[in-house]
């Protein structure tokens, strides 16, 4: 086993105090499985409007550290404020970074000074890590938000002896969103370089920098890694990726078994365990009165959980629904629950409308509620255009419910078709609609083919422990090879 890694660990989601998707999820539960290695891991993130207002109301768990931190921006320093805590159920310190005037905003993300704010938040975590008197072995920096750590380590950087020489991992959690600059940022935090060709005259790709300045990169996936290094998947960055492949890696993403666990689930009507599979009629009892569809226990029903966006696949989703609910040789029923792009909840809040008796149309974002579809539906439906990790597969087979997703991503690297679940290939109504049959199929013809796919899918082993040895060899390999030992 490597020696333990002091780990500086940069994030702008940490669930719980920050979460909108899997980036949240991998900040609060990778660094806790990584301390269960026996490495120091820190963990650094925006203080963002929530956080601070929690911190003045007395929750989260959060206390102002004394002194700040003086952050050097545009040849001058800017002041920000430091709250730390524990990761929930851990040793694992989290450290917000406060600075009112680029943190403390009604929304995350989404503002035209992102770049400044997220280059702030990077040069911050660095100079963190000297006053809180450690020195790190390694940054693992997440997304682009955290690249400007990347690209400064492996440029300003060098000229400084507390960070000359420190190796970097930087995770790509989806490769569609860049963070892009004006040139200026690179004013802003103090660096020179040269231009990249995939970013153009006067602009800055933080995504790219990452990519080009890390020691080691890696994916949340195997076969997202392989389908960024084309163009169909490299967002336009294929090139670089094929530049940088010798040191692309997928690792795909775990579950909290201790938040995700049927047997405990208080968010059920009857917690359950893979023993005990009958006891999920209950659930979906339950699931059909809160939808108000029709009490049938026999009749498939079918769900979705998911942000309505076109990576989603919404697109091919509508006829399909209508095939389903229209078309289908039996009776079925549909729930759905997410919120998104006008376009797609319009499109299904119209199909609820129509279908009235058989689907149900929850355009929110309800953690309870998605627990109850996750323990009480019997298919589960994720048809995305491309997915690097995803998590509601994952969840999905853990309580039971049977995926039929299109395979790409890490849709292919957790879904065996026939065995966990149902997959198809191409992108297309059809081809979706080909695969949620076979499914409805084995569901109502082959009882006993059925719980052996609920069993397998529940017993398969996607937990953080696995991922965390797998980001443990990248830290090994990225560590020896800054300090020539590899």
């Amino acid at each position: 086993m490597p020696a333990p890694f002091r780990i500086l660990f940069l994030s702008a989601e940490v669930a719980p105090f920050a979460k909108t998707g899997g980036l949240g999820d991998v900040g609060g539960s990778l660094p806790k499985a990584l301390r269960a290695l026996g490495h120091d891991v820190r963990v650094v993130m925006p203080a963002y409007q929530a956080i601070e207002t929690d911190y003045y109301a007395g929750r989260g768990g959060l206390v102002a550290r004394p002194g700040g931190l003086l952050v050097p921006v545009r040849g001058a320093t800017v002041s920000a404020g430091v709250f730390e805590g524990r990761l929930p159920g851990s040793d694992v310190p989290v450290y917000c970074i406060a600075q009112r005037s680029l943190f403390d905003r009604a929304d995350r993300y989404g503002y035209g000074d992102d770049a400044y704010r997220f280059g702030f938040f990077s040069r911050a975590a660095l100079e963190l890590a000297t006053v809180l008197g450690w020195q790190p072995d390694l940054v693992h920096a997440h997304d682009w938000h955290a690249a400007p750590a990347v690209a400064w380590l492996a440029t300003a950087g060098q000229g400084d002896d507390r960070f000359r020489g420190l190796a970097s991992l930087f995770t790509i959690h989806n490769l569609a969103h860049q963070g892009r600059a004006p040139w200026d940022i690179w004013d802003y935090l103090g660096i020179l370089t040269h231009g990249l060709v995939e970013e153009g005259y006067g602009q800055v790709n933080f995504m790219a920098r990452g990519i080009y300045h890390a020691t080691l990169i890696n994916t949340v996936s195997p076969t997202y890694a392989r389908e960024i290094l084309t163009p169909a998947g490299g967002a336009g960055l294929d090139g670089l990726l094929r530049f940088r492949h010798f040191d692309v890696h997928g690792i795909l993403n775990g579950l909290d078994y201790h938040v995700w666990d049927p047997a405990a689930d208080t968010s059920l009507a009857q917690p359950f365990s893979a023993d005990q599979i009958e006891r999920r009629a209950a659930n979906k009892a339950a699931l059909q009165a809160r939808a108000g569809l029709s009490p049938r226990p026999a009749v498939p029903l079918v769900a979705m959980v998911s942000r309505l966006d076109w990576q989603k696949g919404l697109d091919i989703t509508g006829h399909v629904i209508h095939l389903l609910l229209n078309n289908y040789a039996g009776e079925a029923q549909f729930v759905v629950l997410g919120s998104g792009a006008a376009e797609y909840e319009s499109m299904l809040a119209h199909l609820a409308g129509y279908h009235t008796d058989r689907m149900a149309a929850f355009l929110t974002y309800d953690a309870d509620l998605a627990q109850l579809i996750y323990g009480g539906a019997d298919i589960f439906i994720m048809p995305s255009r491309f997915e690097p990790c995803g998590l509601g597969q994952l969840i999905a087979m853990r309580y039971g419910c049977v995926p039929v997703v299109r395979a790409t991503g890490g849709l292919a690297d957790t879904v065996q078709d026939l065995v966990t679940g149902f997959t198809f290939n191409g992108y297309s109504a059809g081809d979706f609609w080909q695969a949620l049959q076979r499914a409805l199929y084995i569901y109502s013809a082959d009882r006993d083919s059925w719980r052996a796919l609920q069993r397998n899918g529940m017993a398969a082993d996607f937990s953080w422990q696995r991922s965390a040895r797998g980001y443990q060899q990248l830290y090994d390999w990225a560590v020896a090879r800054v300090r020539g030992q590899a």
